[in-house]
């Protein structure tokens, strides 16, 4: 059987000022995966995040993504790697003195610079009607909500067309209804482009509609892993702490 993982990580760790902040992280990531990781605050997502773009090294341990060790690639590779793998922040993280349109733009112009007018202003077309925000090319960050900014960020990353999406607390300050949009879209991509995802979350709502699986992070230390189901019914205290 041919694999099928787009991320294998093994015995990954993570120090800071001698605090283990990941220790000894084993996971693998299969094409069009949804993998949850949830855990409390400071329980080493943000950093397994950043050791998984190359924006931090680990102490041990490797990351190999698409088949390639991350630690043998040089920078120009890493680069052209990063464009393989979109990342949606806590905020939204767009230009406040660019429009919608020209936030979408940005990234195409930057990486695809070969590409046509005509063709860009297709793609910006096709990640806004991907979000449900059609009409929205014309306004400025400030003029959007809290959940049509996370959605135009969700846009801009998906421009690109990445085979891998890192989401970090997708739904963090976001109303309920609104955090259940955010988490259907994720969805949607993923069934639409076969995207394989991790998503950083404490949103237990989220994580029971987007995960294909779900990696319970203590300390650092994964403790559980399996699908929503059987994380809900597991019998340990600190995970039941989530679900209840």
């Amino acid at each position: 059987m041919e694999n099928d993982n787009v991320v294998s990580i093994k015995g990954l760790s993570k120090s800071f000022r001698g605090i283990q902040v990941l220790k000894n992280i084993n996971l693998e990531i299969h094409k069009a995966e949804n993998v949850v990781v949830l855990g409390k605050s400071g329980s080493g997502k943000s950093t397994l995040i950043k050791c998984m773009i190359g924006l931090m090294e680990p102490d041990e341990g490797e990351i190999c993504i698409f088949e390639k060790n991350l630690a043998d690639i040089d920078y120009d590779e890493l680069n052209r790697f990063r464009i393989r793998i979109g990342f949606l922040f806590q905020t939204g993280a767009l230009y406040d003195s660019m429009t919608v349109y020209e936030n979408l733009a940005f990234p195409l112009r930057h990486h695809k610079k070969e590409m046509g007018s005509e063709k860009l202003n297709e793609l910006i077309h096709e990640v806004l009607e991907n979000v449900g925000l059609p009409e929205a090319g014309n306004l400025m960050p400030a003029e959007l909500s809290g959940g049509m900014n996370k959605r135009i960020g969700l846009a801009r990353t998906l421009i690109l067309k990445p085979e891998i999406m890192l989401y970090d607390e997708p739904t963090t300050g976001l109303d309920t209804i609104t955090a259940k949009e955010i988490s259907q879209l994720i969805l949607d991509m993923q069934r639409k482009y076969k995207i394989s995802s991790l998503i950083i979350t404490h949103d237990i709502a989220c994580a029971k509609m987007v995960a294909d699986r779900i990696v319970m992070l203590k300390e650092g230390i994964i403790v559980a892993e399996g699908t929503y189901d059987e994380m809900e019914k597991n019998n340990d205290e600190w995970i039941q702490s989530f679900f209840s």
